[in-house]
């Protein structure tokens, strides 16, 4: 999630957890420098552009490596505000700020490595956008309520927790819903796997992408909407550049930190390899440059995704307007784009594996 919710989350379960013994702004305080903490791997420079996206919310987001620096820090902020009577009860709120900041990067898509050093497995639900005012906004009036009002108002602060934790659990069912509607408008179709995300600052318009051997497919659902059938745009793989590079390092780096959900094309002299989860309708955020090299670097492109477009779109959707390409860039895929209504689907032999999230 965004710098701003983890701070607001990170201050309102430390009031929560040691507002009753300790001061109300101390807590707060204390509790939004932990809940950042772990996003200071965002300074480690990895060697490559590629390595430094896969390995963000990796070390400094496992819950073991965490757990471990808990007891240390809490002993830090006892000594400094000579509170060691209050031990047990900053240890648990240190702990609780800091295992949750990775816990909540895990209900976005973008890939949190919960189980170092154990795995190096990228943990994603995917049932909320990085940035969602619905779930921040909660936490951010409790927690400046009872900062104001001071320990009398705790309640407020509970408040904002208990409901930005209950907007969580609406993501998951939301996202269920739509992915149960997908694999009913699939049933007969071969396809690899599906993903459903939700769109830019909202759980109420949902991107749908689905990966078959030959073509990806990209759709949008809106629960608003009472018609339950997805028109879906296709984009042809190429599949040539596919057999050359699918051993290339980097291509089955991102393979395995995207779970199949990429793309590869051939840009001018370029081959470029794409992150279809984050990002939609040919605004992505994450591109890189394959060099024919292995042992080269890949090159990131600038970031195409332009989020006031995106909301504007998101918002004439969900109005009913038509949908609408968003501005297609040089940078993201540009293999022909042909609308259908769910078929027809490539004839060919598929894996039956469906991502289930």
């Amino acid at each position: 999630m965004d710098s701003l919710s983890q701070i607001a989350l990170g201050s309102a379960v430390a009031v929560a957890v040691v507002g009753k013994r300790s001061s109300v702004k101390k807590a707060a305080l204390w509790g939004a420098l932990a809940g950042t903490l772990p996003d200071l791997d965002v300074f480690v420079d990895y060697g490559d552009d590629l390595s430094n996206m896969v390995e963000h919310r990796g070390v400094s987001h496992s819950l073991f490596y965490l757990s471990l620096l808990s007891p240390l820090l809490a002993l830090l902020i006892c000594k400094i505000h000579n509170e060691l009577a209050n031990y047990r009860q900053w240890l648990l709120a240190i702990w609780a700020v800091l295992i949750t900041h990775p816990l909540l990067d895990t209900m976005t898509i973008y890939g949190t490595q919960l189980a170092q050093p154990f795995s190096d497995y990228p943990f994603g639900i995917g049932s909320l956008f990085i940035i969602d005012p619905l779930y921040t906004l909660p936490l951010l009036f409790g927690l400046g309520w009872v900062i104001v009002k001071g320990r009398s108002s705790l309640a407020a602060n509970t408040a904002g927790l208990v409901f930005s934790s209950c907007y969580l659990l609406w993501s998951i069912a939301a996202q269920q819903h739509v992915t149960q509607t997908v694999q009913q408008q699939l049933t007969g179709k071969p396809y690899n796997q599906v993903i459903v995300l939700p769109t830019a600052m909202n759980t109420l318009l949902w991107r749908v992408v689905v990966m078959t051997d030959t073509a990806y497919y990209e759709g949008f659902y809106s629960i608003l909407e009472k018609e339950t059938n997805i028109e879906f745009v296709v984009h042809p793989l190429d599949l040539e550049l596919y057999r050359d590079f699918q051993l290339h390092p980097d291509v089955q780096t991102l393979a395995a930190f995207t779970h199949g959900f990429y793309a590869l094309e051939r840009i001018g002299d370029d081959v470029v390899i794409t992150d279809l989860r984050m990002g939609q309708q040919q605004q992505y955020a994450f591109s890189f440059v394959v060099p024919e090299q292995a042992d080269m670097n890949a090159r990131r492109l600038p970031r195409n995704l332009q989020l006031s477009d995106t909301l504007s779109w998101v918002w004439r959707t969900l109005r009913g307007d038509e949908t609408a390409a968003l501005n297609q860039s040089p940078h993201t895929l540009t293999s022909q784009v042909l609308t259908v209504d769910c078929a027809p689907w490539p004839v060919t032999e598929y894996n039956n594996h469906l991502l289930h999230l």
